[in-house]
């Protein structure tokens, strides 16, 4: 199933997975949908760019090629909600995140095309990570799984209120990863003054944090939603390399956190 994703396996104890940098759609789903949502407008655009560099701290990096339009990897394979009663995408997400159709009115998928796309997309990518933390722990005996996101607009009244944070820190209120792992990193933030951020904030982690995060077995799990106004221009999608170089260099100080007990 290399077509559905890629994987880089790398040597550290860290799995960095980035769930929604995939932008590409099936061009018989694109007939169905909109136009504007044919553009792919809510792609964590550039993460895969933007953590490149992970590669020298010797981290794995798992990507998808599809649009979370076609299944979000990062929802639960039942569409339970991440967060009842807020407004959120689902599996297969109806709505972008500023609230408009992704569909052409009734063009929606039916419940069989929702579990066909769990088979076809959502699965392979959830064995493949399940199987590189795997390897990961059994050869070190511990394993930080970091899940690189990113957001278009910092204000998105659909589904939150005022402005959101340059970076946003999950670990599901403490639960995907240790109180250690988690002062280290609020310290990392602290020592930077180029961006506000928060831990738990709207964002506290999404399936894949909350699901394979397990401290008790030596087995972590951090989510980092950052504003794309930080390291590319929304308007255009471009990447912008003046931006992003001082945004990389935080993150590094984050990712070398989640490994210094391994140093």
């Amino acid at each position: 199933m290399d077509d559905v994703y890629t994987l880089h396996r790398g040597s550290a104890p860290l799995l960095i997975s980035l769930p929604h940098d995939g932008h590409a759609i099936p061009e018989a789903l694109a007939a169905r949908m909109t136009p504007d949502a044919c553009r792919a407008p809510d792609t964590d655009w550039h993460v895969s760019r933007l953590y490149a560099f992970a590669r020298e701290l010797g981290a794995s990096i798992l990507g998808p090629r599809y649009s979370r339009y076609v299944v979000d990897l990062n929802r639960p394979p039942d569409d339970t909600s991440l967060y009842p009663g807020q407004n959120t995408t689902g599996l297969c997400p109806a709505v972008r995140f500023c609230g408009e159709p992704v569909y052409r009115d009734g063009q929606g998928p039916t419940p069989d095309e929702v579990r066909e796309r769990v088979e076809r997309y959502w699965r392979p990518y959830h064995d493949a990570l399940r199987a590189e933390l795997d390897r990961l722990h059994s050869t070190h005996g511990r394993a930080v799984l970091w899940e690189g996101h990113s957001i278009k607009g910092s204000e998105l009244p659909f589904l939150f209120d005022g402005r959101l944070p340059d970076l946003n820190l999950g670990t599901a209120d403490g639960a995907s990863c240790s109180p250690a792992l988690q002062a280290r990193l609020e310290s990392a933030l602290e020592g930077q003054s180029s961006y506000d951020w928060v831990i738990n904030g709207r964002f506290k982690g999404g399936y894949i944090t909350r699901h394979y995060g397990d401290p008790a077995r030596s087995i972590e799990a951090v989510q980092l939603e950052i504003s794309q106004r930080v390291y590319m221009d929304e308007a255009t999608f471009a990447y912008d390399e003046r931006l992003a170089a001082p945004a990389q260099a935080v993150i590094r100080t984050l990712l070398d956190a989640c490994l210094e007990p391994a140093r």
